[in-house]
């Protein structure tokens, strides 16, 4: 098979979807590994190490989409990627297609075979390939609330583990998933004053026992979320729900309670955001905007910023089932397999992901 790796265009999104160790082991197993010239450098690869390993460099996106059967990516295409797609490809990457209908269009349009990241789901329920980067989200977006509380970024001032004599900051994660118990993992540490919010009286319970009356934990009500928001210094949403839109937990109302300079961080932005005033997305180079007095953090691919640690975190978990569709042929590895069955969200036209069909109002058709 021929695999293409683009370089990727979303705002300074560092990462790759190959190494040069993952060209290695596609080129011994006899595929054609085509990569973008200069589509590793901001991870630390450069051409000639994939040259090396027996990928082929190509100077253009149009020459690597044009040539390749699959296309390998991190992030989704954007605007001026959907043209590049000629009908019946096939695509692995991270899709979250549930709020982006253009996007969704575009594949329908080109019966582009879209395989993501994020809904390839084991017997378990686990989901390998979303877990590497909700880990890095997670601890990142305790760092990124830290640094935006500083004064010189809006924030009021708050350090996150106070001095002695000086109470720490509240920090306030909403979801107790693999985001947000990696968000209150660095939180503890940093000394902060952790709560978390999930609805799930179980997962919550494991937290207590893990740090042992260190994380104040509470069931998600109204009620509760309002009391737990007003008195955040630091908010983080982590909320997620298994291939659609996140559902948007805490009102503008509850945001108009917070302290003036307090932090929403909105890890759950790819899929929708789960803060109802995280009214747009936000950028690398603009990553934070101010409504009602509180700081707004909302970037997509917050792993991007960590590229190094990001790159090698997903192409670890996400190689061996392109070693799967690239060994057995896309369509006879999805006939195989019910994990990558799941993670086939468009094909042949039609939304095959029922949760992605339901969050745009189209109509879903079953794989088979």
């Amino acid at each position: 098979m021929i695999i293409g790796v683009p370089k990727e265009i979303k705002n300074n999104e560092n990462r790759v979807a190959l190494t040069p160790a993952g060209a290695h082991q596609l080129a011994a197993n006899g595929h054609e590994v085509l990569i973008q010239r200069g589509a590793g450098t901001g991870s630390g690869f450069e051409d000639s190490e994939y040259e090396a390993e027996g990928a082929r460099i190509l100077d253009s996106p149009k020459e690597v989409f044009s040539n390749a059967e699959l296309i390998v990516k991190v992030k989704e295409p954007l605007p001026e990627e959907y043209d590049l797609f000629y009908e019946g490809q096939s695509l692995f990457t991270y899709l979250h297609l549930a709020p982006n209908l253009e996007l969704t269009r575009a594949l329908m349009k080109r019966k582009v075979t879209g395989i993501a990241y994020e809904t390839l789901e084991m017997d378990d329920k686990s989901l390998p390939l979303l877990l590497p980067m909700s880990e890095v989200a997670g601890r990142m977006s305790v760092q990124v609330g830290a640094m935006l509380q500083q004064k010189y970024f809006g924030g009021r001032g708050v350090l996150l583990g106070g001095i002695p004599g000086v109470l720490p900051a509240n920090v306030v994660v909403i979801g107790g998933g693999v985001v947000g118990s990696n968000a209150t993992q660095i939180a503890v540490g940093m000394g902060a004053t952790v709560t978390v919010v999930d609805i799930n009286q179980r997962r919550l319970a494991e937290l207590d026992a893990v740090y042992k009356g260190r994380v104040q934990t509470l069931m998600s009500t109204p009620h509760a979320l309002r009391y737990a928001v007003e008195r955040a210094d630091v908010l983080i949403g982590a909320v997620l729900l298994h291939g659609a839109r996140a559902p948007k937990t805490v009102s503008e109302d509850m945001v108009k309670t917070m302290k003036r300079g307090s932090v929403i961080v909105d890890v759950a932005i790819d899929q929708g955001g789960t803060v109802e005033t995280v009214d747009r997305v936000t950028t690398h180079d603009n990553p934070a905007f101010t409504k009602h007095g509180v700081v707004h953090y909302s970037v997509a691919n917050m792993p991007g910023a960590v590229a190094y640690t990001s790159t090698q975190g997903l192409t670890g978990v996400t190689l061996q089932w392109l070693l799967k569709l690239a060994n057995e042929g896309v369509e006879g590895a999805l006939a195989a397999s019910k994990p990558l069955q799941k993670a086939l969200n468009t094909y042949g036209g039609g939304v095959t992901c029922q949760p992605v069909a339901e969050a745009l109002g189209l109509e879903y058709t079953p794989f088979g």
